[in-house]
């Protein structure tokens, strides 16, 4: 089945919700008969003109409530509805997408980290500290805005890394960037209409949808986002990663800082949402500043995260709010309880104090410039069939083929082999039509590794070395 007919409203049931109900209604009916495949999650996000998250959340909900099964390489198919368990029989919980993942020989997704250089020692030992009956306070809710020794520290490391002052009182400890962005949602208010980045970070969808937020998809080139399509919307706020744009690498060029700083300061509504989110690693020139380091008149929401610096599964990031919006967080949100354990926080702020977490810094970026360097030799072989940028930051770069075939069949032959890769599409709300390109992450994959994956994915996709 390759297109599927579904009427979408424009009112305040989310789309992912509308997409739902009327595929289980269509199975419901018997219009969607057991054993039909449905279309793909690219394909139908094609169709409905909506994103590929929107069909991924849909077709998430229907495999969890027994709709539909999942068959791997295959796609989604309707499941027999008079099989389906009786309420009155033991409840068996459906595994989810995320657990029917199988283990590959090589992951090039963007989010793994490297592991072998994490300090366990030393966290283990802080750990060990707390974890005692003179530290029983922590087993209490904390500050609403994460424990104050936390906050001080990472005063002090934005201020010294990348330029941004501010007082611990204005910073705001949550659960990822995520929470955050919910948090300042609520904030914002339901007239703030939100831009972000064509392609971008793909969890920050879903948090617009949930909300019931519109957004605004302004297009992103080597200069990162264009800034003039942006003062032609009616956006009163822009989510942005300056310094390192993702997924493509690009870095905000100093013109297109200054249009967009003067875009926020022309209204009083209007604001920024920087995202820093690995500023940590970047391999060649001075780092690049912060966008908030130029701010003038607390127009810019700083936001950053511990998941590429430490842990992913740490689940702890940071926002910096400006004065005025911290007035409306203190009388308006305060009453929500901090979402990071404090037991966590503790730790971290001592690996901070103690000097730990500037040393695994250092220790990071020095692997990470390493395998870097494995992935530009053993990509500049493959040359003229593929072209790669990105790669002067963070832990992926870009890769684009000259080729016909399409990016849907070039992962398919991937994942045949075993490999884990990432198109780009997926990170757009809407994307007009180019050479097939992928994410090519390298954090998780040992440096000696590298270069036989990489090749390995060449071969896969039946292309000479």
């Amino acid at each position: 089945m390759e297109f599927l007919f579904i009427e979408l409203q424009k009112n305040d049931q989310p789309l992912y919700e509308q997409i739902y109900e009327q595929i289980r209604n269509k199975i419901t009916d018997n219009e969607l008969k057991p054993g039909d495949k449905l279309p793909s999650k690219r394909k139908l996000a094609s169709f409905l003109e909506v994103s590929q998250t929107t069909i991924e959340l849909a077709y998430a909900q229907l495999h969890a409530e027994g709709y539909i099964r999942s068959e791997a390489r295959r796609g989604f198919f309707v499941e027999q509805i008079d099989e389906l368990t009786p309420v009155s029989a033991p409840i068996t919980i459906a595994p989810s997408l995320e657990q029917e993942r199988p283990s590959y020989d090589y992951d090039f997704s963007p989010g793994t980290i490297d592991t072998s250089e994490f300090p366990f020692a030393t966290w283990r030992k802080y750990a060990k500290e707390i974890i005692d009956a003179s530290y029983q306070d922590l087993l209490q809710l904390g500050h609403p805005q994460g424990d104050v020794e936390l906050r001080s520290e990472i005063a002090q490391y934005i201020a010294h890394s990348r330029g941004v002052h501010c007082t611990p009182e204005q910073i705001i400890i949550g659960s990822g960037t995520e929470q955050l962005m919910a948090l300042l949602l609520r904030m914002l208010g339901n007239q703030s209409l939100f831009a972000i980045e064509n392609p971008g970070y793909l969890q920050m969808h879903p948090v617009f949808e949930h909300h019931h937020h519109p957004i605004v998809p302004i297009d992103v080139d080597q200069d990162g986002m264009i800034v003039e399509q942006l003062i032609q919307s009616e956006a009163t706020a822009a989510f942005v990663t300056p310094s390192h744009q993702f997924p493509t690498g690009a870095v905000l060029s100093a013109s297109r800082k200054a249009t967009l700083l003067n875009w926020a300061y022309a209204r009083k509504e209007r604001f920024i949402v920087e995202d820093d989110y690995d500023s940590e690693f970047r391999y060649s020139g001075r780092p690049i500043p912060a966008l908030k380091s130029l701010d003038q008149h607390g127009k810019v929401i700083y936001m950053s995260t511990f998941s590429k610096a430490f842990m992913p599964s740490l689940r702890m990031a940071y926002m910096v709010l400006p004065p005025a919006l911290y007035e409306t967080f203190k009388y308006d949100v305060i009453q929500y309880a901090a979402t990071v354990p404090r037991f966590d926080q503790q730790i971290v702020a001592r690996f901070m104090k103690n000097g730990h977490f500037a040393r695994h810094l250092n220790r990071m970026r020095t692997v990470y410039k390493r395998k870097m360097q494995t992935v530009i030799d053993t990509l500049s072989t493959l040359s003229p069939k593929l072209t790669f940028f990105g790669e002067h930051a963070g832990m992926h770069v870009m890769i684009q083929l000259e080729d016909d075939r399409t990016e849907e069949h070039l992962l398919s032959l991937a994942h045949k082999q075993n490999i884990r890769l990432i198109g780009i599409s997926q990170y757009y709300v809407q994307r007009t039509e180019q050479r097939p390109t992928f994410l090519l992450g390298f954090g998780g994959i040992p440096n000696d590794q590298i270069e036989n994956a990489i090749h390995t994915l060449w071969r896969s996709w039946d292309l000479s070395l």
